[in-house]
């Protein structure tokens, strides 16, 4: 069974660490009988009436877990993690449901529509109405996130991967058959449709992370010569130039 557990709004302008670190920190306290499959970021939208640290986005942790009574545990320790590690000033939220536990329709429409319009508290109460969520300090706003986040990861059909296996750990190439092994999909951008063979080289630029299709990673490639491909995106300076690094980045 999966869970999916939504944080928001931890942090502030001046924070030494932001809400994907805070959330890929979790994956330390989760009980036992369950186990981190993967955190996805989620691009909400990006307006001047909208309060936010950076780049108003938000993070989703997808659990794994053997028994769905341990829903319980999990909340009650993604709570005290971010008592723990959330820092003065920020307003933070906490949302978690559990797959297939019952209609999460309208938590699905509430995270589209928090990618293309302002949100309110009382619309996130309102979908997060059949799943946990809560506000731990300041205004709480970040339980709008918070539900934004886990309705767009429910989806498969948003965000890209902050966290997956040994995601920091990749050189800078390895092979489609290695990316695939590891659980990521490698899909052609090129006009043409190709399709990279297993032997091909992938060109990472040191920096992989994958998007949620499908509910599935999938990493997007373009061609680069006779059986080379170069992964399409790339880490970016706060100034929005690109940057290639080492393999670990944060």
């Amino acid at each position: 069974m999966k869970a999916y557990i939504g944080f928001d709004d931890t942090d502030h302008h001046d924070s030494p660490y932001g809400t994907g670190k805070l959330v890929r920190w979790f994956e330390d306290e989760l009980p036992e009988g369950s186990r981190c499959l993967g955190v996805v970021r989620q691009q909400l939208l990006v307006c001047d009436a909208i309060p936010y640290t950076s780049h108003n986005s938000a993070a989703c942790m997808i659990v794994e877990m053997a028994d769905p009574a341990l829903l319980d545990a999990v909340i009650d320790r993604a709570v005290d993690h971010i008592q723990t590690h959330s820092l003065p000033g920020s307003d933070p939220g906490l949302c978690a449901a559990a797959d297939g536990s019952t209609d999460l329709g309208d938590l699905m429409d509430f995270g589209q529509a928090c990618t293309h319009r302002i949100a309110t508290q009382k619309q996130a109460v309102q979908a997060a109405a059949k799943v946990h969520l809560s506000g731990h300090g300041g205004t709480s706003d970040g339980i709008i996130g918070a539900a934004a986040a886990v309705g767009l990861t429910l989806s498969g059909w948003s965000g890209r991967f902050v966290e997956l296996g040994r995601l920091r750990d990749w050189p800078g190439q390895t092979t489609v058959l290695e990316l695939r092994e590891s659980g990521i999909d490698v899909v052609s951008a090129d006009r043409d449709t190709r399709i990279p063979a297993p032997s091909d080289t992938v060109i990472t630029k040191g920096w992989l992370r994958p998007r949620l299709i499908a509910h599935r990673p999938v990493l997007f490639v373009s061609p680069k010569g006779p059986n080379l491909w170069e992964n399409i995106h790339e880490k970016r300076k706060k100034n929005g130039t690109p940057i290639i690094e080492g393999s670990r980045l944060n």
